[in-house]
């Protein structure tokens, strides 16, 4: 029955339904316990499969094969939105969202791009807490040489939602600049991603 419901059409199917389609349970009830435990959907996504574990029924390998759709599922979205090449901060904001998106601590990425804007090079640099990372610009600019990289841009997400950068955002934009220019890869903007917005610094004129 459960086969024939996914054939006729799994978006027609409610939440709880797919996760337990996934978990392989016959109901709905460890699945409905999952959404309330975790918090919806979206924090559900984002969950460890420790922390899905801990919830009555599901267990570590139910736990695992979540986490993993979860996963595999953000790859899809991932690779649906990334642009051949870089135009615009518009561009960076469609690769970094669906990988930062509930998120709870900062992450900070750095794009490395040919002298046609195409990416040669995408690294997370590093991961912080809910309001801050540690970043520097050996490690930020140490990819994209490796990658032959003509210019750079970084981004990072604010897991508060509100995209507006902070002064220390723009204190390490200045160094990254400097660093990039004495290296020879050019750092042309600093996005910051929220929560479904972006803030160019290079938009805000910091260059």
């Amino acid at each position: 029955m459960r086969e024939q419901l996914i054939e006729d059409g799994a978006e027609r199917l409610a939440d709880a339904e797919l996760i337990a389609v996934v978990l392989g349970t016959r109901g709905t009830e460890v699945a409905r316990a999952a959404l309330a435990h975790c918090g919806g959907l979206r924090e559900l996504a984002r969950a460890s499969p420790l922390e899905l574990a801990a919830v009555t029924g599901v267990g570590p390998a139910r736990a695992t094969r979540l986490a993993a759709a979860f996963a595999l599922g953000r790859r899809a979205v991932e690779a649906r939105c990334r642009a051949p090449a870089v135009a615009g901060p518009e561009d960076v904001f469609a690769r970094a969202w669906p990988r930062v998106a509930g998120l709870r601590q900062e992450v900070f990425f750095a794009l490395g791009l040919d002298a046609r804007n195409r990416v040669v090079a995408d690294v997370e640099v590093a991961r912080g807490h809910l309001t801050g990372v540690e970043v520097h610009p050996r490690e930020v600019f140490r990819p994209l040489i490796r990658a032959a990289a003509a210019t750079a841009v970084v981004v990072h997400n604010h897991p508060s939602g509100d995209p507006a950068p902070s002064a220390d955002d723009i204190a390490l934009t200045e160094r990254l600049r400097a660093a990039g220019d004495l290296i020879g890869i050019p750092l042309v903007d600093h996005v910051v991603v929220g929560d479904g917005a972006y803030v160019s610094l290079a938009e805000r004129g910091w260059r």
